[in-house]
């Protein structure tokens, strides 16, 4: 049985830019925490909401099968989770560097 090649990059293009956006993740959040739009205690609430959102958003981009939904939604999550350990990491830090900066 032969593949329609429009069928076959459509599907192609889909994925490298689900996947290639997923990556991007923690970049997303240190810069929201940077330029203040959000916080780290704001980020930690919507967990809930992000989880949700991850898994529903890999249903609609994927094909409907269940493996590929979870290889595209717990990196979502894990890098979600993981930019904003970096945003807290970098909060921390950067208020150290404040105190320190008035105390001298």
């Amino acid at each position: 049985m032969m593949t329609d090649m429009d069928k076959y990059w459509s599907f192609a293009l889909t994925m490298f830019l689900a996947f290639g956006a997923t990556f991007e993740t923690p970049v997303v959040v240190l810069v929201l925490v940077i330029m203040e739009v959000v916080s780290v205690k704001q980020l930690k609430e919507a967990r809930p909401y992000i989880i949700v959102g991850a898994f529903a958003l890999a249903a609609v981009i994927t094909p409907p099968d269940v493996l590929s939904i979870l290889f595209l939604a717990f990196p979502l999550w894990f890098l979600y989770e993981f930019g904003v350990f970096l945003a807290g990491f970098l909060r921390k830090r950067r208020i150290g560097n404040e105190e320190q900066e008035t105390e001298s």
